[in-house]
C-alpha cells in the first residue's frame, strides 16, 4: 500500500498541529484574602476555572428573629482542579497571595481526587454540622455509611470528646468530621479497603 503524504490533510482536522499536550488536573488549596472566598469563587467560574467552596447553611439566633446564614467551612481557602497553566492564571487574582505548600516543599500541595470526593460527598449530604478538625486524630476503622443521607460515604470511624463521627482526611488540612451512629455504619473489609 502506497500512502501519499497529503492523505492525512484529509483525516484531520485543520486546526489540529500535533503539538498538543494531555494536561492532567489536580486539586490544589489556594490562599485566599479574609472575607473573599465567596467573590473570588464567582470570579475563577466567570474565568472557566473548576473551584469548590465549602460553604455551610446555619441558623443564627437573635433575640428577635432566626436567620440561615452561609458559613465558609474553612475560611481564607480554595480548592482549585487547574493544570498547569489554569494553576499561574488563578494566581493572577489580586485576592489570591499564593497555593499551600507542604513545610520544607516549594511547589503546592496536591489534595487526592478521592479525598476530595469524599469530602464534597460528605457536604452535600449531611443533615449534620460538620466541622473540621485539625488536631492529630488517631487513625480509626475504615468504615462505610449505610443507612441515612450519608449512605455510600467511605471514611473513618473514630472518637472525638466521646462521640463517634465519620472522619474523612484531607491532606494537610486535617479531617472533616460528622456525628454518626455507630448502627449506620460496617467495617470496610478485605478488598474495599480505603486508599487515599
Amino acid at each position: 500500500m502506497i500512502i501519499n503524504k497529503n492523505d492525512d490533510r484529509k483525516t484531520l482536522p485543520t486546526n489540529v498541529i500535533g503539538s498538543g499536550v494531555a494536561r492532567s488536573k489536580r486539586w490544589l488549596v489556594a490562599i485566599v484574602r479574609i472575607c473573599h472566598e465567596k467573590k473570588t469563587s464567582e470570579r475563577l467560574t466567570k474565568m472557566g476555572i473548576e473551584n469548590f467552596l465549602p460553604i455551610q447553611q446555619e441558623v443564627h439566633q437573635w433575640s428577635d428573629r432566626r436567620k440561615v446564614v452561609d458559613r465558609v467551612l474553612l475560611p481564607m481557602m480554595i480548592f482549585v482542579h487547574v493544570d498547569p497553566h489554569e494553576q499561574k492564571e488563578v494566581l493572577t487574582l489580586s485576592s489570591i497571595s499564593r497555593y499551600m505548600v507542604l513545610r520544607g516543599e516549594s511547589t503546592p500541595a496536591i489534595i487526592p481526587d478521592q479525598q476530595m470526593l469524599r469530602f464534597k460527598f460528605m457536604l452535600d449530604y449531611s443533615d449534620e454540622t460538620i466541622s473540621m478538625n485539625t488536631s492529630p486524630l488517631a487513625p480509626g476503622e475504615k468504615i462505610k455509611v449505610i443507612k441515612g443521607p450519608l449512605a455510600g460515604l467511605e471514611g473513618e470511624l473514630v472518637n472525638v470528646n466521646g462521640k463517634s463521627k465519620v472522619a474523612v482526611r484531607l491532606t494537610m488540612l486535617g479531617c472533616a468530621c460528622v456525628d454518626i451512629p455507630a448502627g449506620c455504619v460496617e467495617p470496610v473489609s478485605g478488598n474495599g479497603e480505603l486508599q487515599d
